[in-house]
């Protein structure tokens, strides 16, 4: 959805996110190249998650995927919890 004219669009119904960035509407709390702000790209490791870049290999947070936490005194690693415990 191109929103170069009207950047409002972006708020409609069927919007893939309410920002307009480079012309396209996205959401910046999931979008790799928009994370968190238009023009924030996450390095090719990195997934976005609640517009921060993130190792979701290595990151007890978002082990795995977004929003997958380990269990308190678990750690993360190759996306998974405890792995090797």
């Amino acid at each position: 959805m191109t929103c170069n004219k009207n950047p409002m669009i972006c708020w409609a119904k069927d919007s893939p996110g309410p920002f307009c960035c480079n012309k396209t509407c996205v959401n910046v709390l999931m979008n790799k190249q928009n994370c968190g702000f238009c023009g924030n790209k996450c390095k090719y490791n990195e997934t976005c998650c609640k517009g921060q870049c993130v190792n979701t290999l290595f990151n007890k947070r978002h082990c795995g995927g977004c929003n997958n936490k380990c269990q308190e005194g678990s750690s993360c690693a190759y996306g998974m919890c405890s792995y090797a415990n």
